[in-house]
């Protein structure tokens, strides 16, 4: 999913110094189905993520889904939940595609898609100045959900074969951006917080993130 044009955020929690459960949404206990720490390989990682994202989300009526190429998003219908399609079983793809979820809210989640158009990789650089101006939030969530799960978190301008933009501006409004969810400057999406809490019960003993876990110099 590329999105260039601009997202409405769910405003629910404030964050301070901590990430906290304070204010998430507590309508499905983080249950643990199946222990984190038994899952080694990327395949079962990914089927971990599937299984509790799909049990803790269950009250919104959507399911997380392997695809096998590009992610898509498909809103629910008569006869099935909403299905966030990942691209590749890929465990990355998987977290930045719930990221893009959980900022769209609840009206953009009736629409293929989420509502946004399609511009695909050898994009000039007017279309790739937008489509940075509109992953700030959901990389800088996406850094987040990583953490979360103990995982490396890489940038992404996803521009291959075009004009690829100022990596390192990118990277420091990335940066930026998730500072300003820790000092309460932003607010995270209601889901977010949810769903970081949720990983934070199972993989971390429920123990919140820190802003100083979390410096620039990562993203390079």
């Amino acid at each position: 999913m590329h999105l260039l044009q601009p997202q409405t955020e769910v405003n629910v929690s404030s964050l301070m110094s901590t990430l906290s459960t304070a204010n998430s949404d507590s309508s499905a206990k983080p249950v643990q189905l199946s222990q984190w720490a038994k899952a080694s390989s990327e395949p079962e990682q990914v089927d971990w993520l599937i299984l509790h994202f799909n049990h803790w989300f269950s009250h919104l009526n959507v399911t997380l889904v392997k695809g096998d190429f590009e992610p898509e998003y498909f809103p629910a219908d008569e006869t099935a939940p909403a299905r966030i399609q990942f691209a590749h079983g890929f465990f990355n793809s998987a977290l930045h595609e719930i990221s893009h979820w959980c900022i769209a809210g609840d009206q953009r989640r009736l629409l293929p898609d989420l509502g946004y158009w399609y511009a695909p990789d050898g994009r000039t650089a007017e279309q790739q100045a937008l489509f940075e101006q509109v992953e700030i939030k959901p990389q800088a969530i996406e850094w987040l959900f990583s953490k979360a799960f103990g995982r490396k978190f890489r940038v992404s301008l996803d521009n291959l074969t075009g004009e690829g933009g100022n990596g390192a501006s990118f990277k420091d409004n990335v940066y930026a951006q998730l500072q300003r969810y820790f000092s309460g400057e932003a607010t995270l999406p209601r889901d977010a917080q949810r769903f970081i809490d949720c990983i934070c019960c199972c993989t971390r003993s429920g123990k919140s993130l820190h802003s100083n876990e979390f410096q620039r110099e990562m993203l390079d």
